[in-house]
């Protein structure tokens, strides 16, 4: 099951699948989710750890989030090693567009300065 992902301004930037893969809003595979951590379907990079559906940045800070998560700030992870790519997904259905959720509390350690491709480039 997907779940719409947002940026700090409450902006639909993606959609995960919990423990699988990310899309983009036009349902291109982006990323991938390997060991609660999520790396780059183009270049195997790692993009930062991933808790349900809170996405960080590589400096622990809150990237991306889904209405339900708890929002929390983490201190800077270590970089985990190389994993092998995932296969490419079959391209989903796109869901319906969500209501555009409250804005929530800032996390500890504040949000992440990167928009989705600065994330994906790091």
């Amino acid at each position: 099951m997907l779940h719409p992902l947002f940026d700090r301004d409450c902006n639909l930037i993606a959609w995960i699948e919990p423990n699988r893969n990310i899309f983009d809003t036009d349902m291109q595979w982006i990323a991938y989710i390997s060991y609660n951590h999520v790396w780059s379907s183009d270049t195997g990079n790692w993009l930062g750890p991933v808790s349900d559906t809170v996405c960080y940045d590589t400096n622990g800070k809150v990237f991306a989030w889904s209405t339900g998560s708890k929002i929390v700030g983490i201190s800077r992870p270590a970089r985990p090693a190389r994993v092998a790519r995932s296969a490419r997904p079959a391209r989903p259905a796109r869901p319906a567009r969500p209501a555009r959720p409250a804005r929530p509390a800032t996390p500890v350690g504040g949000w992440s300065s990167f928009s989705l491709y600065e994330w994906l480039n790091q």
